[in-house]
């Protein structure tokens, strides 16, 4: 090994190169072991773990802090919080509580950095608990939803909520499960067989803490969604104090929290959050917009793999683990990057498929009905979804379990074209290599084989088709969904 021999213009120049706090971390590298800055805990439910919390506001308290160019390892649970367990069965899906869901670790303060900062974070590695080698991968009811008190003292007031199912639960609304063992980078499940593929590991979530002022700005424009919605199902989530976790808020601010805080479903441009980007994997560079002093940055719903789209809703392969992460300051990066939204740079380490290895779908703006929408991508990609569908229930799966692999998979899906009038354009690329089996369109004649099923509620063996699903639609609303009569 060569020696490196630091003169007085060799270090002028990396000072010139390197920011201090990359210097800082080099220095400090091999020295000590990468401190751990959330810990949790598999015997004592989320909602009482301080480290945790499942509202983004500005006032809930940080966990610990990290040094401006520190590199830390945070713990995570799954994003249920460990509802679901590792069994043949979905009822776990079917009567997952979606009000105690989206536990992040964190939040937490990044030292030096302002409001008007921009916080690199450096994705070092994503991997599962040793002792938890598996995740899962859901399709939730469509009915499923709850009733609940929304305010405490008024056992008269009641919220009902109708969470989706997923992107095409309108033609398969039953509950199904898929769970997927882990053998280093690779993954396999018994309720999908003759499948296996190597993880793009990520976060689905990720960002820094919303002030008050865009804490405000997200609950009024999504305020006058929800007035607007002629959908027989929920459009957003409004702010609700039931099972609000705050971390470790004293009473009074977790109230708060409660009345106002965001719920973590949705990503959002002000801060990224949950926007499931399936290639933000180890060594993959983000760049955040800080909004309050410190930061407050979360992380959680680790996946293990998925699809563009995550089509399911539940549909990457969920799993709880450890993320290690180094944070940098960027003094004044929102006005130096322009960065009215979050920014990344993929990382060096993804599965790679030649280009004659896929097999691509396309599907365009006429639904399944033939009826003809303006230009609606989301019709577009439901329908390519549709094709890749058929394509392999010929190899004898079921179209639930072909659904569910479709949201974990490392599929491509890209936006072909907008411009065309009326017809949108979209393609799904599914790598052929991921069965041990050729699925390629010259193995003809296709013989079926056993493929088993995978997890549905007690007492079913297989889900609902609902072939009429959006026959009726008047209008192009968030993809040919139907209006409310």
């Amino acid at each position: 090994m060569r020696r490196m021999i630091l003169n007085i213009q060799t270090v002028d120049t990396f000072l010139f190169l390197f920011p201090v706090s990359f210097l800082t971390s080099l220095v400090a590298m091999g020295k000590s072991a990468i401190r751990t800055v959330c810990k949790v805990d598999f015997d004592k439910p989320a909602s009482e773990q301080p480290y945790l919390h499942n509202r983004w506001h500005p006032d809930i308290p940080p966990a610990a802090t990290i040094k401006d160019g520190e590199t830390v390892k945070i713990e995570c649970l799954d994003w249920t919080g460990g509802q679901i367990k590792n069994d043949d069965s979905a009822d776990d899906i079917k009567n997952v509580d979606l009000t105690r869901v989206h536990y992040l670790s964190g939040p937490f303060a990044i030292e030096n950095a302002e409001p008007g900062d921009a916080l690199l974070v450096e994705i070092m590695d994503v991997q599962p608990f040793e002792d938890q080698p598996w995740g899962f991968t859901g399709i939730f009811d469509k009915s499923n939803g709850v009733c609940c008190p929304f305010l405490p003292f008024s056992p008269h007031l009641m919220l009902t909520t109708k969470r989706k199912g997923g992107f095409l639960d309108e033609l398969y609304p039953s509950a199904a499960k898929a769970i997927w063992d882990f053998e280093g980078i690779y993954c396999t499940s018994r309720h999908i067989p003759h499948v296996k593929f190597a993880g793009l590991i990520h976060p689905g979530i990720l960002g820094c803490a919303p002030s008050q002022e865009v804490l405000d700005t997200w609950n009024k424009r999504e305020a006058e969604l929800i007035a607007a919605n002629k959908l027989d199902r929920d459009v957003a989530l409004p702010p609700q104090p039931l099972n609000v976790h705050a971390g470790s808020a004293d009473p009074n601010t977790k109230e708060k929290v409660g009345l106002q805080g965001a719920r973590t479903i949705p990503g959002r441009p002000e801060h990224g959050g949950n926007c499931d980007i399936k290639n933000l994997s180890r060594g993959s560079k983000v760049y955040l917009p800080v909004h309050v002093p410190g930061a407050n940055f979360s992380v959680g719903d680790l996946h293990f793999s998925q699809g563009d789209g995550e089509i399911s809703f539940c549909g990457a392969i969920e799993m709880a683990g450890i993320i290690t992460i180094n944070f940098s300051v960027i003094k004044s990066g929102v006005s130096q990057l322009s960065l009215t939204s979050p920014i990344y740079i993929p990382g060096p380490v993804e599965p790679h498929f030649g280009p004659g290895r896929y097999i691509y779908f396309e599907g365009f703006s006429v639904d399944q009905h033939g009826k003809q929408h303006y230009l609606d991508v989301a019709v577009a990609y439901r329908q390519t979804t549709l094709r890749c569908i058929e394509y392999l229930r010929r190899f004898g799966y079921s179209d639930y379990q072909i659904y569910l692999l479709l949201s974990c998979a490392p599929i491509q899906g890209h936006v072909a074209g907008i411009v065309d009038i009326p017809n949108a354009c979209t393609t799904l690329g599914l790598p052929m290599d991921i069965f041990d089996f050729d699925i390629s369109p010259s193995a003809i004649p296709v013989k079926k084989l056993d493929m088993g099923r995978c997890a549905f509620e007690t007492g079913k063996t297989e889900g609902e088709v609902v072939t009429t699903a959006g026959k009726n639609s008047e209008v192009s609303f968030g993809g040919g969904l139907n209006y409310k009569e």
